[in-house]
Parts: C-alpha cells; structure tokens; sequence
C-alpha cells in the first residue's frame, strides 16, 4: 500500500492537470505544460484546439496530452465522436475522456450507449479511452449500468464527472465504481479535488488518476505534509 504521505511523486503520476476554461489562453496552456513538467503529472488535459501546441510544448517529456471529445454534454453523434477523436489522435493527444451520451443510457439505448464509445476506442487507434459517466445526473443504479456498459465496451478508464456539474466526484461514487468495474479497470475520480486530503480519501476508495485544475496546489499542500512528518 501506497503512503501518500512520503511518496508525492506517485500523487503526481497520477494527477490530471487540467484546464479546459473556454477562455484558456496560448500563455494558459503554456503555464501548464510548464508546471505538469514541473511537478511530473501523469498529463495535462485541455480541450481539443490546444492538443497540438501541448504536445509540442512537451515534446522533451514524458507527460501525456489528455483531450476531452464530445465535452461537457456528450451529446454529439456518434460520427462527430469518432472524427473529433481522430483528429486529436492525428494531433497528438495520447489520452481520451469522451462523454458518454447520458440522455441515451437514461433512455434505456443501452445498445446506442455501448457503440458511441467503441466508435470512440476504435478511432483512438489503441490510446488510452477513459469514459465520463456524469455521476451527479445519475442514480446509483444508472451509475452502475453506465460502468457495465463501459466496461463491455473495451474502455480502460471509468471518469466520474466533466467538473461542469454538481456536484463532482464525491468519494461514495468512486467506491461504488470501484466494486462495480472490479481491479482491471482505471477511475479518474474529477470535479472538485482540490486539496490532498480529498485526494487521499478518492485514493483511498479506489481511485487511480485524479482530474483537477489545482494540481499546483494539492502537491504544495503535499509537500509541506512531507516537511512536517516525524522522523
């Protein structure tokens, strides 16, 4: 077992740093690209038109670029998914969080649901897929569904929550994903983390990346966690 107390670089691999604002700057993205170097977060997660310049800016390192497809909604066609996919692949990302089409899986197109995503997997031509279920919109058993069909899908990842809604990841969700998904399977708890102890405690119940625009911060508050521990 992980003691996150003593192993800061191991939060930061599996940190998300994020910034998807629609008004993020080229110097927005920059900062980023600069600080996920920095610290050594798993990736950097912006939207689609900045791929291109974070994969440049990060050439030199072994951060991945994460894109989001078919984001906040997931209400996209499934051809509009498969070829905004390509193109961030074509561009560089090596990470994919599509929005499941929430209002079909509520609908009961279970079917439609599981070949939106695996249109998805296939135009990302073997890079990681992780699949945002929206927990806040969802019941317990909705939740569930969404993950089995994810999970048939072929996707590696299981992502709470956009950070558009509320409210985000909550600890139950993730424990709840974790039993349904079992050991085999990634959770990106995101949407709201912004302190470490809320990342220890979404660790802690079964997560295994975790999404935040407060990466800076979380491994400040974990660095001085580390200055204060007894010998």
């Amino acid at each position: 077992m992980i003691n996150l107390v003593e192993s800061p670089e191991k939060i930061a691999k599996m940190i998300d740093h994020t910034n998807l604002k629609a008004d993020a700057t080229l110097e927005d993205m920059e900062k980023l690209c600069n600080e996920a170097k920095e610290y050594g977060f798993a990736s950097v997660c912006v939207n689609p038109a900045n791929v291109k310049l974070c994969k440049e800016l990060l050439k030199d390192s072994n951060i991945n670029v994460c894109t989001v497809i078919s984001f906040p909604l997931g209400a996209n066609t499934s051809k509009m998914k498969f070829f905004e996919t390509r193109d961030a692949i074509g561009f560089g990302a090596s990470e994919i969080d599509m929005v499941m089409n929430i209002g079909a899986l509520k609908s009961g197109l279970e079917d439609e649901v599981k070949e939106d995503i695996k249109g998805v997997i296939v135009a990302a031509e073997g890079n990681m897929v992780k699949v945002i279920i929206e927990t806040a919109l969802l019941t317990d058993e909705k939740k569930i569904l969404a993950c089995k069909i994810a999970k048939d899908a072929g996707t590696s990842f299981i992502k709470t929550s956009t950070g558009f809604g509320h409210p985000g990841a909550t600890v139950e969700d993730v424990a709840l994903i974790k039993k349904t998904v079992g050991i085999n399977m990634g959770i990106k708890a995101s949407g709201g983390i912004n302190n470490i102890k809320t990342v220890f405690d979404m660790v802690k119940a079964g997560a295994t990346r975790i999404g935040t625009s407060s990466g800076v911060k979380i491994m400040e508050e974990l660095m001085k966690l580390n200055e204060h521990k007894p010998d």
